[in-house]
This record gives C-alpha cells, structure tokens and sequence, in this order.
C-alpha cells in the first residue's frame, strides 16, 4: 500500500527535527559553559589580588592571558578543525580546558602568580578551538530560516552561564562560615594567603572533571557531519559590494572602523566587570542601601546549596559591613543578568527597530553611565556600572552585520578580522590596570571605558558607513 506523500514529508520532517535537537541541546550546553568560564575571570582577579599580593595592573594579567589566546589560537583553531572536523575538534577543546583547569592545582599549592596564568592562557586556548568549532556549527545545524533563533538560544545561554559563575565564584571564593573568616583572620598574614590560595582549587577540579566527562559526552554522540558553510552567493545578490579596487576586506574603511569597534566593545565589557568589585572596594562603602542588602542575601540563598556540592557549609554573606568581595561578586552577577536581560529583550525588538539607532542610544546611554559614575560616589557609583551591561547587550549582534556589511567576496576574511579583535578584552582590561596603578586610582582609570563608548557612539552615527 503507497504511503501518502504529506505522510512522508511529516515523518521525514520529525526525524530531522530529533536528528538536530541532541546536538543543539550539546552545542547550548558549551555556550553555557564558555559563559561561566569566561566571567569567572571578574571574580578570579580580585581573588588573585589578594592571595599573589599584586597591583591592579599585575591583576590585569588575568583577562590579558586569557583573552590573549583568542588572537593567538583563531587562525590556528580553524586549521586544526580542518584536519580533524568539528567534532573531534570539540573533544580536543574540552580536554585543552580540562588540563588549563588542573594547571590551577599546583598554581594554588604554590601560590604562584604565573602557573594560574600558564592555565587561564591554557583555558583560554581551549574555548577559542571550541568557539571556532561552535560557532559556524550552530549556524548551519538545521534549517537556514531558522539560524538567527539557533544562534540566538545559545547567546542566551551563554549569557546565562556568565551571569551564574560570578555568584558562585563569589560564594565559593569569598563566602565561608564566620568561623572560617575568624580563623582565617587570625592567622599570620603569609600563612592566611596558603590557606586562601587553596579554596580556589575547588572549582577548577570540579571543572576539570565536569569537562572530562563532558568530553566523553561528545566523542560518543552522533553528531551531523557538516563540512562546511555554505555559500553566500544568494546574499551577494541581494546586497551587491562594492568591491572593485579592492583587494581584501581591509581596503573597506568601515570594516577598519569596525574591528576597532568591536575591540574596544569586548574591552570595555570586560573591563567594566573585571574592575568592578575593586571599583567598590575603592568606593569605601560602610553601609548598603536596603535594595543591595535583599538582593544580596535573596541570591546568596538561591546559590548555599552550591556549597554543599563543594564540602562547604553555607552561610550567609554578611551585609552588614558594608561592601566586600562577595557583596561586589553578585552586583559582577547583576551586571553580566542585564546583558542577559537585554539579549533576550532586544534580539526580538531589533527586527521591529532601525538597529542602528538603538545602537546610538545604548553608546551614548554608555558614555553617561560611566561619566556619571565617575563623578558619583559610593554605592550609586556601583549601580551605574551595572547598568552598562544592559547597554553592552546587543552590541555585538548590531555592530558585527555592520562592520561587514557590503564586502561582498571578502565577507569571510572580514569576520575574520573582527573575531580576532575580541583579542581588545585583553588590552583593555590592561589599560585600565596599568592607569590604576600608575595614574591616579579606580577613578581615574574608568575614564578609558568613557573614552571607547564614545568611540562606539562616533561608530553607529558616522563610522558604519560603507565607502
């Protein structure tokens, strides 16, 4: 008996649909992860101030080498995908992780400022072959109409993730029983910092194996063998380049202007973070408002049962003195929850706006917050900050279709270009650091974050355009 044809179609339709559902499921959980990774970092960095005894700019290594291996790894991440696909290239990620991971082991035994940057650069290694691998996967991982949803639902996750890490990093790193903050504070100032180094040790082993078992994962599942991407010659039509005269992508002056657009928006997102729970610390708060305090012990309840899996007893963070590292760890959450905020809400609201007046407005929203904050002290100095993350969110979407806009044969060299200059979240942390240290303090130092919103601001209303 003949089967009728929509009979077919609908079977054939369901089994791709579950043929591609276990592998986005797989690629939303590594988004994930290179959220929680990365902005674990915020927190890292004034937990190895404190336990290495360094300055703000020496701290500033943190992002430097972990965010150095994006422009170091980009090129040769996309030759090793080459040779072994995507795949495999992602099991090989994991386990570049995993061992950066372990690296933090004998870096906290021997309270030794390079080993953690030997594993934050090995860390860093391992993300960008994933994120090489990742990215164009999840871009062709179904149907074409539907790549902007696919891509959208990992950008969430990995928002997700990096609003998580740093309140569990905080909980992890600066929380702890009364008891334990007494004892700690007791001991001998070299003495206290071994014992503090260790606590770090915690986290980056439970990484490590999450990601050895997770690497498993990926070897054993069947994942759609895509060799490539395909073409974008329909696109070429439809929005034809001027490209006569022109050699490479780099003869485009908005796509110049561009790459330096996303440097400095990747620098000043992580640099805002990176520095925010020192900012605080500099603000010399003794007593929070009544909003910060519920919000603090709210999340702090919300995150106790982490500590658990860790063999710690929770315990609350105690709001009452003021501001302190774990209370600066969730406002570094809050920050990274507003751009997750943002995506969510303005992924669907740019189809319905002219984009790059909503990029103008968030630049310029940016350029006040930070001018503002400057010039603002204690706790209302904090929250301005915060509220960056919500104008960063839809940055990235808006200025990367931009910057590429109209290169024609040399769209793929041009995006190239502009995921090597995510190398600006190493630079500019580094600026900041060394301005901190050499220049005047905190303060003075967020004027660099003022200077590249204004950049980004001169970029949506004059620089995007294609000459």
């Amino acid at each position: 008996m003949a089967v009728p044809t929509s009979s077919v179609s609908s079977a054939t339709n369901t089994a791709a649909a579950r043929s591609y559902a276990v592998p986005m499921v797989a690629m939303t959980s590594l988004f994930f992860l290179f959220g929680a990774v990365t902005n674990f970092n915020d927190v890292l960095m004034p937990y190895l101030k404190d336990v290495c005894q360094l300055t703000d700019l020496q701290s500033s290594l943190v992002q430097f080498a972990f965010f150095g291996a994006y422009f170091l790894m980009s090129l040769p991440a996309g030759r090793v995908l080459e040779r072994l696909g995507y795949q495999r290239g992602i099991v090989l990620g994991l386990l570049i992780m995993a061992a950066g991971a372990l690296l933090f082991v004998p870096a906290a035994n021997s309270r030794t400022f390079v080993m953690f940057l030997l594993g934050l650069s090995v860390l860093g290694a391992g993300v960008t072959l994933l994120q090489v691998a990742a990215n164009p996967y999840v871009s062709v991982l179904g149907p074409a109409n539907r790549a902007a949803s696919r891509v959208s639902i990992v950008g969430v996750a990995n928002n997700f993730g990096g609003t998580l890490s740093p309140l569990l990093g905080g909980m992890l790193l600066f929380g702890g029983s009364v008891a334990l903050k007494a004892r700690l504070a007791a001991m001998p100032l070299e003495q206290r910092l071994a014992e503090e180094a260790t606590l770090v040790k915690a986290p980056y082993i439970g990484l490590a194996v999450f990601l050895a078992v997770l690497a498993g994962v990926f070897s054993l599942l069947k994942l759609p063998e895509i060799e490539s991407i395909p073409a974008d010659e329909e696109a070429q039509v439809q929005e034809p380049a001027k490209t006569w005269n022109r050699l490479s992508a780099l003869d485009f002056p908005h796509l110049k202007l561009g790459v330096v657009a996303i440097f400095l928006y990747v620098g000043v997102e992580v640099g805002l973070g990176s520095f925010l729970i020192r900012y605080g610390e500099a603000q010399g708060i003794a007593q929070l408002s009544d909003f910060t305090q519920a919000l603090v012990r709210g999340l702090n309840v919300a995150t106790n049962f982490v500590a658990v899996l860790f063999g710690q007893s929770p315990a609350p963070i105690d709001t009452t003195a003021g501001f302190t590292k774990a209370v600066g760890a969730v406002l570094v959450a809050s920050y990274w929850f507003g751009s997750l905020v943002g995506r969510v809400v303005g992924i669907p609201l740019l189809s319905r706006i002219n984009d790059r007046k909503a990029l103008v407005a968030v630049c310029a929203a940016g350029v006040a917050f930070v001018v503002a904050s400057i010039l603002t002290e204690g706790e209302a100095a904090l929250w301005l900050i915060v509220l960056c993350g919500l104008m960063n969110s839809i940055m990235w979407p808006v200025i990367f279709p931009l910057a590429i806009k109209g290169l024609g044969q040399f769209t793929k060299q041009g995006s190239s270009y502009l995921i090597m200059a995510i190398v600006g979240g190493a630079i500019v942390p580094l600026l900041m650091g060394w301005v901190a240290t050499n220049g005047g303090g905190l303060r003075v130092a967020f004027i660099i974050p003022a200077l590249c919103y204004a950049y980004l601001l001169y970029y949506a209303l004059r620089g995007y355009r294609v000459r």
